[in-house]
């Protein structure tokens, strides 16, 4: 037991060393930009101060949504979707696997469910004893089920889910900015220091790597933001992306889909204003999500009762 306990620990700990090599990077890329660029290369004081406005603007945001990135527990499966105890002690006494779906399936009754594993059966995590709702995926690394689990991100040392996906958005949209920023202001100055048109000082170690290491993190975030934008217009996340869905009439890679408006409103909120800071206004619990199956059924449901109604009306 005590070298399994001790294996668990070292595996934590080291599973911080990405996050504190993104630490140190960026304290080094504020040093270099504040200090060395800022302070002892250039000498314009009015173009100083509009840097230093900016980078810090854009600093801070950056800073802010990755520590909610990071610190944000992820969000798991309340107490209705466990198992009662009786029925739980059945489920672990049945040896055959069709009498412990008939089980989950009278368990899952009551519960809000509308997607299946890829045979057709109650999605059921042995690890954390819950019945999934739907979305929910078990998490290896974090040892807990996760609700709209999107994947596990060894940058944040966190799951990606329905209770921080809105800040890791921002985290790489105020990352590419952060980093943007800096290579467009110290271009100039890069070009300067290759050409030998300013003076060879200790400075110029910085800012030559702080241009490379900026432009080198701007290629790499714009893809990843750029894939994870299109996954919110989608309403998908990345499992979903990769393995679609499997709803009660089949599987279906665009069963979330409520349309682009809609997909954006369920990560951002409805209230716009909300958008760009890192404070969660997600729509929903994380244990629910509207389908375009549900939708149909009530759009049909409505006409059944006003048949002199059109389906575009409700559309």
């Amino acid at each position: 037991m005590a070298p399994t306990h001790i294996l668990r620990c070292c595996q934590r700990g080291l599973s911080w060393i990405p996050v504190i090599f993104i630490a140190l990077v960026v304290c080094w890329s504020y040093y270099a930009y504040v200090v060395e660029l800022c302070i002892f290369t250039i000498l314009n004081v009015g173009e100083i101060v509009v840097y230093l406005i900016f980078f810090h603007l854009s600093f801070i945001m950056f800073v802010w949504s990755y520590w909610k990135t990071i610190f944000t527990k992820p969000a798991n499966p309340s107490k209705e979707f466990c198992l009662p105890k009786p029925e739980k002690e059945r489920y672990e006494k049945e040896a055959r696997p069709e009498s412990q779906q008939e089980i989950l399936w009278r368990a899952a009754s009551t519960l809000p469910l509308y997607t299946r594993t890829g045979a057709g059966a109650i999605r059921y995590c042995d690890r954390c004893q819950v019945i999934k709702p739907d979305r929910c995926h078990h998490c290896s690394a974090c040892d807990m089920c996760v609700l709209k689990m999107d994947h596990h991100c060894p940058w944040v040392n966190n799951c990606v889910g329905f209770s921080n996906y809105k800040f890791f958005i921002l985290f790489l949209a105020y990352s590419l900015v952060y980093c943007l920023f800096i290579a467009a202001t110290v271009l100039q100055y890069f070009i300067k220091f290759w050409t030998n048109e300013l003076a060879d000082t200790h400075a110029k170690f910085h800012v030559l790597f702080l241009f490379f290491v900026a432009a080198m993190f701007c290629i790499s975030i714009l893809s990843l933001f750029s894939y994870h934008l299109w996954l919110v217009g989608k309403n998908r996340s990345t499992i979903e992306a990769f393995r679609a869905p499997v709803f009660r009439t089949g599987s279906d890679k665009n069963g979330f889909s409520l349309g682009f408006r809609k997909n954006i409103v369920q990560v951002f909120g409805d209230q716009k204003k909300y958008w760009l800071l890192p404070v969660f206004t997600s729509q929903g619990d994380g244990l629910t999500f509207p389908t375009r199956l549900v939708n149909a059924d009530v759009e049909q449901a409505t006409v059944n009762l006003h048949p002199d109604l059109s389906m575009d009306q409700f559309s």
